[in-house]
């Protein structure tokens, strides 16, 4: 039984979680070239070869939806592929906005994926 334990420790230590990614970390808003909308710069890259849709969301701190615009709020990466992109934000709503976060999106015809949806998120400074 004790070798069991051993191997499956093992086993967990050898294997990765693999996810995108989404920086900054703690981003920064700054005011736009609209009047009172502000806008923040974000970068993701695709670590996923099972997935290749990400929902963008922006929260405040009890996870409540915050308006916002963006080119694309649905955005296809390619596996290993980087993708930066703008979020606009009214200026009423600045000081609501607590988090910046991709999800990630599975086809619904996708049966050979594994089926884990992972979210990333980061937070205002």
């Amino acid at each position: 039984m004790n070798i069991f334990y051993h191997g499956l420790a093992i086993g967990l230590m050898s294997s990765s979680a693999v996810a995108h990614e989404l920086t900054p970390t703690y981003p920064e808003l700054r005011p736009s070239y609209i009047d009172e909308v502000s806008v923040m710069n974000m970068k993701m890259w695709n670590r996923r070869n099972d997935a290749q849709y990400y929902e963008i969301g922006v929260f405040d701190k009890e996870w409540n939806p915050v308006p916002f615009a963006t080119p694309a709020r649905l955005l296809k990466l390619d596996y290993l592929e980087h993708r930066s992109f703008e979020i606009y934000i009214r200026d009423k709503d600045t000081t609501r906005v607590e988090y910046i976060c991709t999800t990630s999106k599975q086809l619904k015809s996708d049966v050979l994926s594994s089926g884990i949806k992972s979210k990333i998120c980061s937070r205002m400074k």
